[in-house]
């Protein structure tokens, strides 16, 4: 009997940049039909890819370190070893993945890395591709890895592509009752975040058109202290429950039919369900790293901000004039219009 190629693939970066593998991956199962595709993620990166029945299995790996990590770790590592796998991908490139890669013993081990390679990594990897010779997107940039590696034909699809819980479809409705929009409010640093008057100023115009709003933030205090100042300003709206698992999250996220939100994970969770979206983007970055794989009737980028060079690095927006700021409620509002008109029975 034929035996057929697995092809572990690992990822160990932030929570909303997972998602990206997925069209790489998609891209690989194409070109590989009968091939075995295993995941290899942090712990909690897991429900993202819980639900696409084109993974074979998916290894959930603690990310935080300690003797409590190495115990799960160890047999983790062992039992990785044990599938004998005959390629490997690490679309993270960081000492993580290198050890990861080494230790899960693929005969073909390949990665990104951002500048030339360490010797960890050329320890670690069969070959090895700089970030610097790739597209600024990282989805493309995935895709172009696997053509320069094992010449796996590059489809040139940005489609991201997640699945939810079914099973957590009646929860996921009841918490977000008939809200149909979902405003993610909060990013990962303070520099990408729309101001809240403006947040509050959209949500006046969309709820006197007849837009049903729920907003979300993140766990942390800094992004909850968004949730608060905005129902500061009214107390009527919606927000969903702070501390929700990831796979409820994107249950409620999948039962929402637009979801608006700046170049963060949310944004990206709900492409990944197909659910029309709105970012809104400024920052340099994001618009470099994110904003190619949606279209111009997806995005909203702001004006261009003084916050460049070694000022990009800094979580605060030190721009007389930040970026965001240039972003109106009006825009936002009348994109909605164009992408999601009320019809009858929304109302």
């Amino acid at each position: 009997m034929h035996k057929k190629t697995k092809i572990l693939a690992i990822q160990f970066k932030y929570l909303g940049d997972a998602v990206f593998i997925t069209p790489a991956l998609k891209a690989m199962k194409k070109e590989l039909p009968e091939c075995e595709i295993h995941l290899l993620v942090p712990l909690e990166v897991v429900p993202l890819f819980s639900n696409l029945e084109w993974i074979t299995k998916i290894w959930g790996m603690p990310r935080n370190r300690g003797k409590k990590n190495l115990s799960q770790s160890i047999p983790l590592i062992k039992k990785l070893r044990e599938e004998h796998f005959d390629k490997s991908v690490d679309f993270g490139g960081n000492d993580r993945g290198a050890i990861l890669s080494l230790l899960a013993g693929a005969k073909s081990r390949i990665a990104l890395t951002e500048h030339g390679p360490s010797l960890l990594q050329r320890l670690a990897y069969t070959k090895t591709e700089k970030v610097s010779e790739m597209s600024s997107s990282w989805v493309d940039r995935h895709q172009e890895l696997l053509k320069l590696a094992w010449n796996i034909e590059n489809t040139h699809n940005k489609k991201l592509q997640i699945s939810s819980n079914p099973a957590l479809k009646n929860e996921a409705k009841a918490i977000l009752k008939d809200h149909s929009i979902i405003c993610h409010i909060g990013t990962s640093q303070e520099k990408k975040e729309w101001p809240i008057e403006k947040w509050h100023s959209f949500y006046k115009l969309a709820k006197d058109n007849g837009y049903k709003i729920a907003f979300s933030s993140g766990p942390n205090e800094r992004e909850q202290n968004l949730i608060r100042s905005l129902k500061i300003l009214d107390s009527n709206i919606h927000s969903l429950p702070k501390n929700l698992d990831l796979s409820l999250f994107l249950a409620i996220l999948n039962e929402s039919k637009f979801v608006i939100s700046g170049d963060t994970g949310p944004l990206h969770f709900a492409a990944g369900l197909g659910k029309k979206v709105i970012g809104l983007f400024a920052v340099d970055d994001g618009v470099r790293h994110y904003a190619p794989i949606y279209s111009k009737s997806e995005i909203i980028i702001g004006s261009a901000c003084t916050c460049i060079g070694d000022l990009v690095h800094f979580p605060v927006c030190k721009s007389k004039v930040p970026c965001m700021n240039s972003i109106s409620a009006k825009q936002v509002f009348e994109l909605l219009q164009e992408r999601y008109p009320l019809k009858i029975n929304d109302l």
